[in-house]
């Protein structure tokens, strides 16, 4: 019993590296659409999300039935209501990379107002956060885990600066609204993003320690 319990749990780690590789794929899929401003990419990017929601489904009905059958305790208990926590937030990513695809198809091929600099270096560092947290996970290496959580000041740091330039922009030309909105859209977007890597973190945290958070 406990040799295929164990098994469940190696396949329930495997099935979340899986999900969070999905999750930097998609992430990346939607930085290069917008780049490009590649409305096929982007239609591509839509569709990705939707395997992300069925795996997610799928690790969730696996760490269910594994608590109903197996009924474990400590920290089985909390390695499992860990997983089904951090399949919700790679969900998310997935979500948050349909929601800057759709501004792609929705901006198209008009001319940005500012080159796209600041953008793409949140979703780089949002993207190692991603990685990273799942790295402290697998290690359950909690002090990784923080320095994780600590990345997101970084991407705090970026959006304040998108967001003073782009109403620095529109402060001058009231024309560029809608692209301003997009583009602060698309930058909270990635914010959210990065909070959900630290939420990860969080959970390495309560997996290992039996506590939510690092404060």
């Amino acid at each position: 019993m406990r040799q295929n319990y164990d098994e469940q749990l190696m396949y329930l780690n495997q099935d979340i590296l899986n999900l969070g590789a999905m999750a930097e794929k998609i992430l990346d899929m939607a930085i290069k659409a917008l780049l490009e401003q590649d409305y096929e990419l982007a239609l591509e990017v839509i569709e990705f999300e939707k395997e992300i929601d069925r795996v997610e489904l799928e690790i969730e009905d696996k760490c269910i039935e594994l608590i109903a059958l197996q009924q474990p305790i400590a920290k089985d208990l909390r390695r499992i209501i860990g997983i089904i926590k951090m399949i919700s937030d790679l969900e998310r990513v997935g979500d948050y990379s349909e929601n800057i695809a759709e501004i792609v198809i929705k901006i198209g091929k008009e001319k940005f107002i500012k080159p796209l600099v600041d953008i793409p270096k949140m979703a780089e560092i949002s993207k190692d956060m991603i990685r990273l947290s799942l790295d402290s996970y697998v290690k359950e290496d909690t002090n990784l885990a923080k320095e994780v959580f600590d990345m997101d000041d970084s991407v705090d740091h970026l959006y304040e600066m998108i967001y003073m330039e782009l109403l620095t922009i529109l402060s001058k030309d009231a024309s560029v609204m809608d692209q301003v909105i997009d583009l602060l859209f698309i930058g909270r977007y990635l914010e959210r993003i990065a909070d959900h890597a630290t939420n990860i973190c969080e959970n390495v945290n309560f997996i290992v320690k039996g506590k939510m958070t690092f404060h």
